[in-house]
This record gives structure tokens, C-alpha cells and sequence, in this order.
């Protein structure tokens, strides 16, 4: 093939990175960049015209072709005008006639020409198209080197999402069970597997740094965040374009996009795979009123397939809320409020039936008629399991159970996992102070000022001088009563964080870290290994920002230099340590100046919520219902605000524990144990801590990285430096700032989130197996081996299955791009089991045999040994097509089965749902027999008289 990067409409050419594509053919030029369609797979790219990893699909004379599913052998080649024509058969074919699965590889000319490689290479190319196989087969594919603990209440639910065609979930995890990680598992599953190519992420304005850093620092998602100068910025590049068409996945502010309504337009035009959508309890709808949110939301999610829905706040707090959000999810089945109401109450009563079962208690009378209602063709056996029961046996009633979840009618849409149900979690010790401050009579109007900018009462924020300030002698204090333990410090802005850290350069020689929104990805990266570092900083000071989406569970101290106003915001620093895996108890630092703003907003926080101890499920409504009141008793003197304050306190407990009997009360046991699944799901989890263990002990990703130059040093256990400074290639973008240090363990890479967690699915090991696959190194070798008999020659062939399929069926998780090796001899007979001798493998070293002299003899006696290895791979292929045949059917007709009974018992299944799965179904199976073996490496293993051979 020739490679020249003059595009022409209607050209076909071959991506070198994704050689799995087939072939593709150019649409148009768009200034700098030029469009590829891939007609087999489904797949659009757009590429840079300097820099695209694509390869003129130009074939000589005797090479060949496949068109409509027959392979011709080239016998002449025609340019015409920037188009290729080949004669075959005595026929013309324009090259926009092939097929896009075509049957290339560049290891036959260069045995024939002589060029190979070291025989270590042809084997290192091996076991890379090996591993890649095995780990797109993988369950986890996507999430391997996802940075997240194997929190298995998390992977059951993207465990289950992925069996959804396409997902629509609600997810209402309680406060801290990890929403967010969720949301991100399933994303990337569908990014990874192909189900999605375009994702939107609608998020409160607040929100989106946090979800950026989300998915990037976890999941290795780098998601382009969305706001009105970014869309005027490329629109003045290109006027009449989509500025929503430039990225595939976007985050931008839910109501920024719903205030704006040609921007509304556009994201809706731009046509999206899958939608997430964070606190989607702040979409209003009722009968009556729809909020423009919630109205852009719906349109939307009415285009969308898939659609993950975040809220920590579902039913409890409102039947109208919890409406408007599975109508979201499925208007057809959601389309009456009463109607709906009335369901619930059913669905109530069978909750308490099932919290009976689960605590062991006799069932009622109405249990009983409940029951008979819900089985009225099972009578005699209901009765038989209701004794079974009754005498203590428990897998009846998880059996039981399992059916009352399987007749839920919100499960199959909702998740609502309980952090009592996970467990795992620390306790929370609050160390709440009360400061005396010294005679300066500034000091309160100070901190009213301070107060104020922070809750959003005024838009410029004072100067700040912390030297004096009371809580700075709290502070120093604080710390060394807990000392050596390190402490995260977090407060509302940039600006403190600048002036407590100035404070403390000046008062004290401690180390310090600092995190703040104004610093980049790589220098927070560094901040927070200088923290995590044993010898290192023992306090970091962070902003409400800078901090999010960073795990610091290693720590037990948390200390707040300010409060927030809303009860979700303490939640969500308290999270920041409060994490399932931290080891220890969780230490609360707060402290307010005596009679000052901020002590009545602590002592409400404290004393009226009791928020410090426990999670709080009202927040919000607390808030809504007292936050107005309460900043107007903090803006009053002391002595005018105390009898006020005591009230206002006395009628937020009441509050809070009216609101926390109802989310009790409304408490959905079923539901909950949907969520839990009964343990059901758990095969990610396990395929996930299986490779964890393999990796421990796995040098392959430093071995693939040497291959390019990048060489690595061990620093500390599980710990490797990757210095590029004689990288080979370019294209590695983690390595261009230079050095890096990475981690294939676990543990290691959660506690440091500077190191690159490498893994089979990282970027930075997908694009290093994705250039040596694409490339020539390895795939033509040659072999010296004494141990065969003389004149004896072995022609090994290394072939890949490869399934050209709709992206969106994800057809490799049944039939990766296996590796096949054939080797036949010189008289054309298989050799099974092949394999050079390892004397001749460890003496072939690093020597590379100049075959020039015997090109005559080769051009004799590899085509036909060639030849016979293409049928015996094809062959063997066909044997593995059939078995991936078999295991797709079986288990899509399986889940069709059971979903077909489902939807009997439960109004939740969605015809849809079981119509997609089946046209899946069908898809795949007409989709895997077309699968071929794509010659990709040749080694020729030979006695030590073939040298003495000439032309």
C-alpha cells in the first residue's frame, strides 16, 4: 500500500490505529480536518489532516481484493484522477466497489523481500495482539484502569446497566454510596464496548469541575466542558456549524443550556447516545408547571437512548418529584400522577410484607391475601413455600423475595441503595469550638463581611488577613493536639486559601499543600502526593472546588475553616474522608467566633440537624424551609437574635425528625433489595479482582513502552518513573511534559492520583498497542533453529479473527480479535503445536538475518506454504466463529426468555427493551459468520543449512 495524504471524497483508506474499522472511505474535507465513514462498523471519525493515522488503501498487482464477499486476485492497477481502478478477472472495479473488510497485511512482501525482524520482536507482536484479545473479552473492558475501590453495590449497578438495551436508570443512592462512580462505570462501559460514541452530561453549574475531574482522573475520560464562550469561540471558526458536533462528550450546566434557547436547539440537534443528568431533583414539573430544565431535559431524553438520572433524594420527599422523574425515564409507562399514586400505595404495603420476611416475622392475614393476589396461578405452591418458611428455611424466603423484587414496579428503573444496607462506613466525631475573641472591636464586622460573600449574599469577596484571626490560634492548635495525623482543611475560595496558607508561612515552618481551582489538573496531581506522602505535608488547604472528585481517605481529619449554607455542601466535604474504605474514625474540626454569623450557622447545622453525625436526607427541604430566616437572625446582633435563635433551633429539630419518621415510613424495602440484587451480580466484581491480582505481578505494560524508547526506573514498591527522553514515536500524551510516574496496583493508585494507573484499557496502553500493531515491527521474522532436521523450513502464520459490525453491537466481547497461529512445512503439512526450540529462541538474541541472498528461494517456496496456512486458518477461525455463535445466542435468547417472563409479572419492562434486544440478537448472529482471519505476522523457522541456500 501506498501512503500519501492527498484526500479525495470517494477514496478508501485504512486507519492504522483501528485497523478493526475496515475500510473507509473519505466524505468530505472541513477545513484542516477530513472525514472517514467505516460503512462495516458504523463509525464516523474526523481527522487532522497533518497527523491522521490513516493508510492509502492502494493494492499492487497480485495482491487481493474482496468484493461483494469474493476475494479476486489484482491483475492491473489504474489512478483515474486521484481514484484507483483494479482489473480482476477480466473485470474493472472502482476501489469505492470493495468491501470494507479486506484481507491486508504487509508481512507477505517483506518475508518475500528479505526484511524481518528479530525473532524476539515477531513474538512480543504476539502476545501483545494476544492481550488485547483477552482484555476486550474482559468483563471490565472500559473500567480496568478505572481508579475506583471494588465497592460491589457500584458494580452491580453497572453491572446490570450493561444488560439494559440502551439504560435508563434512576440512581437514588443515599448520600455517599458512590452516585457519581455509578454513572461513570456505566459511561465508560458504553464508550468502551461501542453501545455509545456521544455522551452529554448535564450537571448544576457548581457541579461541573467536579464531574470533569470525575471522569478524567478516574475513568480516563477527557470530556470537553461546555459554556457559552466556548460555543461562540467555535462558532466564529465555523459560522454555520453545530458548536455541539465539535466534541463527542460534553459537560456543560443544565442551566446555562435551558436559559439559552439557541443553545438548547443546538445540543438537542447535535443527537446524543446517552444523557446524564446530576441532581435531577432540581427539575420542577408538576400538572400545571414545568420548569426549563426539566422541559429541556425531556426533549432531550425523548431523542436520547440512554439516560441516567442522579438524585439522592427519590420518592420520601414527594410522589409529584419522584413522577416527574420516571416520566423522564419512561413516558409511556409514566403517564398519570393519581394513577401512579395509587400504585405506590400497593407497592408500600408489599415493602412492609417484605421487611417482615427479611426480619424474620410472621406474616399477616393481609400478607397472606396479598400474596395469593400477586400468585393467583400458584396457589398450592405458595402454600408449600409460606410452610418452608414458616419453619425457618431461608432460601425460601430469599426465593420469595426474589419474586416480590422480580413484580416491583420501579425496580427495573430506580436503584436506591442504603449506606445502613452497604455498611462500611467510619464514624463521624465532630470537635465543634465556640472562640472567644480578644478586644478588637473590627473583628465581627470582619467576618459578617466574610460571611456574606460565602453564602452568597454578595458577589465580591473581601481581602482576607488570617494572621490575627482567632481560628488561626485554633488551627495551630488543632493540629498539634492530633499530631503527627494529617488534616484536610477546606474552605469556601481561592483567596483563603492563599491567605490561611500566607498566615501560616508566617506563624509557622510546617509543610503546607494547597488545592485551588486556579491550579491545574497536573500541579493538584502534585499537591495531593505531596500530602499523601508520608513525608510530606501533613496539612493540605483546599477550596470548595479544588477539592472535589479527590479521594484523601487516607486521612481522619477533616478541619473547616468556614461552613457552607446548604447541608448538601457539608455533606459533600464531609465525603472527602467519610468514604467507604477509610479505616478509621472520621475527626470533624469546626469553629466559630462567639456571637458572629458564622456560630449561628454552626449551631444550626449542629443543633438543629445534628449534621455532623449523620447523613442528612432533608437538606434541601430543611434549607428551603429555614435558610431565609436563619441568614436574616445571622445579620442581627447577638442580643437581638438569641431568644429567635432558640426558637428557630426547636423548630428545625422538629423538623428534621418529622421529615426522617416519613423517609423512614416511606422507606421502599423492595426496592432496596432489587438494588442489592441478592447478590446475583457480582461476575464484574470477581473478573475485575482476578485481574487485580494478575496485574500485581505483570511487567507487560513496561515492557510495551520500552519497546518505544520509554525507559522505567522502580522507585518504591508498586511504583515505577517512565522517562521519555528517547521515546521513538510520537503520539504518547502523557509523556510530553516529560517523566511520569505510574502504577499497575490498585491500593497504590487510589492513594496517589499522580501516577498513571496503567492498565489494558489506559490511553496511554492503548495507544502504545494500538502503534505496534499498526506498524510494521514484528510482523515478518526469521528463525534459525539447529534442533530441526536439515533442510527443513516452517512457515508460521499469525492470523486475526476480525468481525467488521456495527460498533454499537459490540461484537468482540463474543469474538475478540483473537490471534490463530498456523504453521505448515515445506510440503505442505500442518504442524500442530508448533514452536521453535528455546535453545534456538535464546541464541537468536537480538540478531537480525539478512535474507537478500535468498529471495529467489523464497519467492519458491513461501507463496504456496502461505497459501496452505490461509486455508487451514480459516478453518480453525471457523471453528471459533461457531463456538462464539453459540455462546451469543444461548446467552441473548436467554436474557430474551427471561425478560419475556418478566414482563408478564412487572408493567416495567418495557416492550422496547425486549424489541432492542432481539433485533440485537439477530444482528450479532448474521454479523459473527462473516468474521475472517486478516494475516497479520509470518515467521520462517529454518534449519541452519537454508543460509547456504542462493538465488
Amino acid at each position: 500500500m501506498e501512503s500519501r495524504m492527498l484526500f479525495s471524497p470517494g477514496q478508501r483508506w485504512f486507519s492504522s490505529a483501528e485497523p478493526e474499522l475496515g475500510l473507509g472511505t473519505v466524505l468530505r474535507l472541513a477545513g484542516r480536518q477530513v472525514q472517514i465513514v467505516f460503512t462495516g462498523t458504523g463509525v464516523v471519525r474526523m481527522y487532522a489532516l497533518g497527523s491522521a493515522p490513516l493508510l492509502r488503501a492502494v493494492f499492487r498487482p497480485g495482491e487481493r481484493v474482496r468484493v461483494e464477499g469474493n476475494d479476486k486476485t489484482v491483475e492491473k492497477v489504474e489512478d483515474r484522477e486521484g481514484h484507483v481502478h483494479y482489473l480482476c478477472d477480466g473485470h474493472w472495479h472502482a476501489e469505492g466497489e470493495l468491501d470494507a473488510e479486506q484481507p491486508v497485511s504487509q508481512a507477505d512482501s517483506r518475508l518475500l523481500s528479505g526484511r524481518v525482524d528479530r525473532n524476539d520482536q515477531f513474538e512480543f507482536r504476539v502476545e501483545c495482539l494476544r492481550r488485547r484479545a483477552e482484555a476486550r473479552a474482559h468483563p471490565g473492558w472500559g473500567v480496568l484502569g478505572a481508579r475506583i475501590d471494588l465497592v460491589p453495590h457500584q458494580l452491580q449497578v453497572a453491572e446490570a446497566a450493561a444488560a439494559r438495551r440502551p439504560p435508563r436508570l434512576l440512581l437514588a443512592d443515599e448520600v455517599g454510596l458512590g452516585k457519581t462512580i455509578e454513572a461513570c462505570l456505566v459511561t465508560a462501559q458504553m464508550l468502551a464496548s461501542g453501545r455509545a460514541s456521544r455522551v452529554l452530561v448535564l450537571v448544576p453549574e457548581s457541579l461541573v469541575n467536579q464531574w470533569f475531574v470525575e471522569l478524567l482522573r478516574r475513568f480516563n475520560l477527557a470530556f470537553a466542558i461546555y459554556d457559552e464562550e466556548r460555543c461562540e469561540s467555535l462558532e466564529m471558526t465555523e459560522p454555520k456549524a453545530n458548536p455541539f458536533e465539535d466534541e463527542q462528550c460534553v459537560i456543560a450546566s443544565v442551566d446555562w443550556l435551558a436559559s439559552h434557547e439557541k443553545r438548547a436547539r443546538q445540543a438537542l440537534a447535535a443527537g446524543w447516545d446517552l444523557l446524564l443528568v446530576d441532581e435531577a431533583h432540581h427539575l420542577v414539573w408538576t400538572p400545571e408547571f414545568t420548569s426549563p430544565g426539566y422541559a429541556l431535559v425531556e426533549s432531550l431524553s425523548a431523542r436520547t437512548p440512554g439516560l441516567l438520572l442522579l438524585t439522592a433524594t427519590p420518592e420520601q420527599l414527594g410522589l409529584g418529584g419522584h413522577f416527574a422523574r420516571l416520566r423522564l425515564l419512561d413516558p409511556a409507562r409514566y403517564t398519570d400522577l393519581e394513577a401512579f399514586k395509587a400504585e405506590t400505595r400497593g407497592y408500600h404495603d408489599l415493602s412492609a410484607l417484605a421487611g417482615r420476611l427479611l426480619d424474620d416475622q410472621a406474616l399477616t392475614t393481609d400478607d397472606m391475601q396479598a400474596l395469593a393476589r400477586l400468585f393467583p396461578d400458584d396457589q398450592d405452591h405458595l402454600a408449600q413455600r409460606l410452610g418452608r418458611i414458616a419453619a425457618g428455611d431461608a432460601a425460601a424466603r430469599d426465593a420469595l423475595l426474589a419474586d416480590l423484587v422480580d413484580r416491583h414496579g420501579t425496580g427495573r428503573v430506580m436503584v436506591r441503595n442504603r449506606r445502613a444496607a452497604v455498611g462500611g462506613f467510619p464514624k463521624r466525631i465532630p470537635h465543634l469550638k465556640v472562640l472567644h475573641a480578644d478586644e478588637d472591636p473590627t473583628l465581627l464586622g470582619v467576618l459578617r463581611a466574610e460571611f456574606a460573600h460565602d453564602v452568597g449574599e454578595t458577589d465580591d469577596e473581601p481581602s482576607h488577613d488570617f494572621t490575627r484571626d482567632p481560628r488561626m490560634d485554633w488551627l495551630l492548635d488543632t493540629l498539634d493536639a492530633v499530631a503527627p495525623a494529617k488534616v484536610l482543611l477546606l474552605c469556601r475560595s481561592r483567596a483563603k486559601v492563599q491567605a490561611i496558607e500566607e498566615a501560616l508561612r508566617l506563624r509557622t515552618g510546617m509543610k503546607v499543600a494547597r488545592f485551588h481551582e486556579d491550579m491545574n489538573l497536573l500541579q493538584r496531581d502534585r499537591n495531593a502526593a505531596y500530602f499523601a506522602d508520608e513525608e510530606g505535608a501533613r496539612l493540605l488547604v483546599s477550596s470548595e472546588i479544588g477539592a472535589e472528585g479527590r479521594n484523601f481517605q487516607f486521612a481522619q481529619h477533616l478541619l473547616f475553616w468556614d461552613l457552607p449554607l446548604h447541608p448538601d455542601m457539608l455533606e459533600q466535604r464531609i465525603g472527602r474522608l467519610d468514604r467507604i474504605g477509610q479505616q478509621g474514625d472520621v475527626h470533624l474540626h469546626a469553629a466559630a467566633v462567639a456571637d458572629s454569623a458564622q456560630e449561628v450557622l454552626q449551631r444550626w447545622l449542629h443543633e438543629g440537624l445534628d449534621a455532623f453525625r449523620q447523613v442528612l436526607a432533608d437538606g434541601r427541604e430543611m434549607l428551603r424551609g429555614f435558610g431565609a430566616e436563619l441568614l436574616q437572625l445571622a445579620s442581627l446582633d447577638a442580643d437581638a437574635r438569641e431568644p429567635a435563635l432558640d426558637e428557630l433551633l426547636e423548630r428545625s429539630r422538629q423538623r428534621h425528625a418529622e421529615l426522617a419518621r416519613l423517609i423512614a415510613e416511606g422507606r421502599d424495602r423492595l426496592l432496596e433489595l432489587g438494588s442489592r440484587g441478592l447478590g446475583e451480580r457480582d461476575a464484574l466484581r470477581q473478573a475485575l479482582a482476578a485481574d487485580d491480582q494478575h496485574a500485581a505481578m505483570d511487567d507487560f505494560p513496561l515492557r510495551l513502552l520500552e519497546s518505544f524508547g520509554v525507559h522505567n526506573e522502580a522507585l518504591a514498591q508498586n511504583i515505577w518513573l517512565l522517562d521519555p527522553e528517547h521515546l521513538s514515536v510520537d503520539g504518547f500524551e502523557e509523556l510530553r511534559q516529560g517523566p511520569r510516574m505510574c502504577t499497575s496496583d490498585r491500593a497504590t493508585a487510589l492513594s496517589r492520583d499522580d501516577l498513571l494507573y496503567l492498565r489494558p484499557d489506559h490511553p496511554l496502553m492503548l495507544t502504545a498497542t494500538d502503534l505496534l500493531i499498526s506498524g510494521e515491527s514484528g510482523n515478518a521474522a526469521f528463525l534459525v533453529d539447529d534442533s530441526l532436521p536439515p533442510r527443513t523450513v516452517v512457515l508460521e502464520a499469525v492470523n486475526v479473527i476480525e468481525c467488521v459490525a456495527d460498533a454499537r453491537l459490540d461484537i468482540e466481547r463474543w469474538l475478540p480479535p483473537t490471534p490463530l497461529s498456523v504453521a505448515v512445512d515445506t510440503r505442505l503439512q500442518r504442524r500442530p503445536n508448533f514452536a521453535p526450540g528455546e535453545r534456538a529462541r535464546h541464541r537468536a538474541g537480538d540478531r537480525v538475518f539478512d535474507l537478500g541472498p535468498q529471495r529467489k528461494v523464497l519467492a519458491a517456496l513461501v507463496p504456496p506454504m502461505l497459501e496452505r496456512t490461509r486455508d487451514e486458518a480459516k478453518a480453525a477461525a471457523q471453528a471459533l466463529i461457531d463456538e462464539a455463535v453459540a455462546r451469543a445466542d444461548a446467552t441473548l435468547s436467554a436474557e430474551i426468555q427471561r425478560l419475556r417472563a418478566l414482563a408478564h409479572v412487572n408493567p416495567a419492562v418495557r416492550p422496547a427493551e425486549i424489541a432492542a434486544l432481539e433485533a440485537e440478537r439477530e444482528a450479532v448472529l448474521a454479523a459473527l459468520p462473516t468474521a475472517r482471519p486478516r494475516l497479520d505476522s509470518l515467521r520462517l523457522v529454518a534449519s541452519t543449512d537454508f543460509l547456504q541456500l542462493r538465488r
